[in-house]
């Protein structure tokens, strides 16, 4: 008498797989006993593109869970998702982690991020957890916000933004996906625990570094304008820098919540924590110019 074929183990499927919170949840779900596969363009497990679908079958072969991260610096994308969920679906996935935007319900309508959010929601055929983080503290020490001559410069009429370790966005993420019937149809907007301004910020680099750094507040215009024409982001990519500072302009940016602590059972970092993790990234003349 034979018993049963041994079954496959879950697996997660971590688009992005190099990136910020996606390099992070891939190492810590097989800490916790869930084996993942990243997936990027280059440096993954498996190449994956979005504009090349012949590199999406072999990425979703085996596994039963997805981490969603969209195509970046676009716009347009609902019908790549969407494709892309029909043949994850046919795979075999049965949950969605999507790693959204911040008030992402409320994107202006040439954005598809809504329209992502709404194609998982009508798929009967698996269970999705959206994850709408505030904006990253990790964009001020790359080249997203960097500090330029001692300088952080960015549209924010001296209003608040409650700005989120990319550690902690990737800690509810790897909860979602370990125990995906928990977190179904679950809506998450990681923030960090304090709401700053870019001058509180830059006091914190400037007390942590020992070298003076500001804020210097701009035209949003100007500042999105200046990104265009440096190459640095699409044309068409204005209408999200513009939807995403002026939020924070009208003093509708992200406030503390508990959602970190809800969903991990411990509190998020603040930026001064990150901060005193990531001093080397300003500390020396290539940081802090």
């Amino acid at each position: 008498m034979t018993g049963s074929p041994p079954t496959s183990p879950p697996t997660a499927l971590v688009l992005g797989g190099t990136g910020r919170t996606g390099s992070l949840v891939a190492r810590q779900l097989p800490e916790r006993g869930l084996p993942a596969r990243t997936a990027a363009r280059h440096g993954a497990d498996v190449p994956f593109d979005w504009d090349d679908p012949t590199t999406h079958p072999a990425a979703l072969a085996g596994v039963d869970r997805l981490y969603l991260v969209t195509p970046v610096l676009r716009i347009s994308y609902a019908d790549q998702v969407a494709a892309f969920l029909d043949l994850a679906v046919a795979a075999g996935v049965r949950h969605v982690t999507y790693l959204s935007t911040y008030g992402g319900q409320l994107a202006p309508p040439d954005v598809d991020i809504k329209a992502v959010e709404d194609d998982l929601a009508a798929r009967g055929t698996l269970t999705h957890t959206i994850l709408r983080p505030a904006w990253v503290m990790q964009n001020f020490a790359d080249a997203h916000l960097p500090v330029v001559d001692g300088v952080i410069t960015v549209p924010t009429g001296g209003r608040t933004e409650a700005f989120v370790d990319a550690g902690d966005i990737a800690a509810v993420a790897v909860e979602t996906l370990l125990d995906p019937e928990a977190h179904a149809g679950a809506r998450y907007a990681p923030t960090g625990p304090q709401a700053l301004t870019v001058a509180e910020v830059a006091d914190t680099i400037t007390a942590v570094t020992g070298r003076p750094v500001r804020h210097q507040d701009i035209d949003p215009e100007a500042w999105i304008g200046g990104a265009v024409a440096a190459g640095v982001v699409p044309a068409d990519y204005a209408v999200m820098l513009r939807w995403l500072t002026g939020a924070i302009v009208s003093g509708n940016g992200s406030t503390p919540n508990d959602d970190i602590e809800k969903v991990t059972g411990r509190a998020p970092a603040t930026f001064q924590d990150f901060a005193r993790r990531n001093a080397g990234a300003w500390a020396s003349p290539a940081g802090v110019k």
